[in-house]
C-alpha cells in the first residue's frame, strides 16, 4: 500500500491519462461523484484530488459546467506558462 494520500495518487491518475491524451484539452473530465464512484474513494477525496489537479494548472473548473482539461498544460520551467487560459 502507498504512503501517498489518496487524493494525491487520484490526481496522479487523472495526470497520467492527461499527458497521455486519453483526457484531451478542453474536454470534460469526470464529475467528484463519478471519480469517488470508480475509484472506491471518499467524494471528498476526490474533490481534493481535483483541487490539486487545479492548483498544477492541468484543469480549470467552469461553476455550474463542470471540470476540464486545461487548453495550454503549464510549462515545466518556472515563468513560463503564465498565459493560461481563465475560467
Amino acid at each position: 500500500m502507498s504512503a501517498r494520500p489518496l487524493y494525491m495518487q487520484l490526481s496522479d491518475v487523472i495526470s497520467r491519462k492527461i499527458a497521455s491524451g486519453e483526457l484531451a484539452p478542453d474536454r470534460p473530465i469526470p464529475s467528484e461523484n463519478h471519480l469517488a464512484d470508480e475509484y472506491g474513494v471518499a467524494r471528498l477525496t476526490a474533490r481534493r484530488a481535483a483541487q490539486e489537479l487545479r492548483e498544477r494548472g492541468l484543469i480549470v473548473t467552469v461553476r455550474g459546467k463542470g471540470s476540464f482539461v486545461a487548453v495550454q498544460p503549464p510549462a515545466d520551467e518556472p515563468g513560463e506558462g503564465d498565459a493560461r487560459q481563465a475560467p
